[in-house]
C-alpha cells in the first residue's frame, strides 16, 4: 500500500509539474493567436488548404508562441510577483525554476523553427523566429519597462502569426496578409489598454509605465477610440483588396461599429467604478471581435456568397 501511495503521489507531482510548464506558454494567448492563422490560410488558399499543412502550421505556431511566452515569463518574473493578477504564475510560486523555464522556452523555439522549416517552409520558420525575437528583445526587455507605447509597438509580434499563416500557403507575403497584419497590430492597444485601466494600480506598483499609469484614464480611452477606428478602417480595406464577399463585408461593418461604440463609451464615462466595469467588458468583447472577424474571413471564402 505504501508503494502504491508513492506511485500516486509521484503521478500527481508529475501532472502538476507538466501543468506548470504548460502554464509558462500562456495557452489562452496562444489560442487567440491561432484564431487569426487558420482563417488567413483559408483566404490565401481561397479554400481549404491541405489538412496536413494546417496541422503542421498550427503545431509550429503553437511551439513558437509558447516559447516566446515562456521567455516573457522568465524575464517578467519580478513584475509578476508584485501583481495580484500574475502572482500565481509558476516562476513566482517556485513550481518551475528560472533556469528550467529558460531552457524549456529556448528549446521550444528551436523545435518550432526546424519544424516549420521541415514541414511548412523556410519563410514561415524565419517569420516565427523573428516574431519571437521582436517580442522578447523589443517588447519584453526594452519597451515594456520604459515606454507607454510598449503595447503599440509590441503588437507587431502578436500580429506575426497572420504573416506566418499566409506564407505557409503561398511562400510569400502579399497585400491581404499585410492588411490582416495591420488589423491585429492596431487591434492590440484597444484590446490590452482596457485591461491596463482596470489593473492600473497593480501596474503602478510594479513600476510598469502602461498608458493609464502615465497618461491617465481619459487620454488612454481617447487613444483606444482612435485605434478602434483604425482597426475598422483596416477591416474595410481588406474587403476590396482581398476581393471579399458580403459575408465578410457585413460582418466587418457590424463589428467595426460595435467596437468603435464600445471605445467611445470608455471616453465619455466619468465614474471610476463604472469605467472599470466597462473596460473589462470591452476587453472581453475585443476577443469576440477578433474571433468573429477572422471566422468571417474563412466562411466568406468557403461559402463564396457575393464574392466578385
Amino acid at each position: 500500500m505504501a508503494s502504491l501511495g508513492r506511485v500516486v503521489l509521484t503521478a500527481v507531482a508529475t501532472r502538476s509539474r507538466a501543468r506548470a510548464f504548460v502554464a509558462l506558454t500562456k495557452p489562452r494567448i496562444i489560442e487567440l493567436l491561432l484564431v487569426s492563422t487558420v482563417p488567413t490560410r483559408v483566404l490565401a488558399q481561397r479554400g481549404l488548404p491541405s489538412l496536413w499543412l494546417m496541422v503542421a502550421t498550427v503545431i509550429g505556431g503553437t511551439l513558437s508562441a509558447g516559447g516566446a511566452n515562456a521567455i516573457n515569463m522568465y524575464v517578467d518574473r519580478d513584475i509578476d510577483a508584485l501583481m495580484d493578477r500574475t502572482k500565481n504564475r509558476p516562476l513566482v510560486t517556485g513550481e518551475v525554476q528560472p533556469t528550467e523555464a529558460l531552457v524549456f522556452a529556448v528549446g521550444l523555439e528551436i523545435v518550432a523553427f526546424f519544424w516549420l522549416w521541415g514541414f511548412v517552409n523556410l519563410l514561415s520558420g524565419v517569420l516565427a523566429v523573428a516574431a519571437c525575437a521582436f517580442y522578447v528583445f523589443v517588447y519584453t526587455l526594452w519597451l515594456k519597462r520604459t515606454s507607454t507605447q510598449n503595447i503599440v509597438i509590441g503588437g507587431a509580434a502578436g500580429a506575426a502569426p497572420v504573416l506566418i499563416g499566409w506564407s505557409a500557403v503561398t511562400n510569400t507575403v502579399e497585400w491581404p496578409a499585410v492588411i490582416l497584419f495591420g488589423v491585429v497590430f492596431f487591434w492590440t492597444p484597444p484590446h490590452y489598454w482596457p485591461l491596463a485601466i482596470r489593473y492600473e494600480a497593480e501596474y503602478a506598483a510594479a513600476n510598469v509605465p502602461m498608458m493609464p499609469v502615465v497618461e491617465g484614464h481619459r487620454k488612454t480611452a481617447i487613444q483606444i477610440f482612435v485605434y478602434s477606428l483604425i482597426v475598422f478602417a483596416c477591416t474595410l480595406a481588406l474587403w476590396p483588396v482581398a476581393n471579399m464577399g458580403w459575408i465578410y463585408g457585413g460582418t466587418a461593418i457590424a463589428l467595426g461599429i460595435a467596437f468603435s461604440w464600445g471605445a467611445w463609451r470608455l471616453v465619455v464615462e466619468s465614474d471610476q467604478q463604472r469605467l472599470d466595469t466597462l473596460a473589462i467588458r470591452y476587453f472581453a468583447f475585443s476577443i469576440t471581435h477578433l474571433t468573429v472577424l477572422f471566422a468571417a474571413v474563412a466562411i466568406d471564402q468557403l461559402v463564396g456568397w457575393g464574392t466578385a
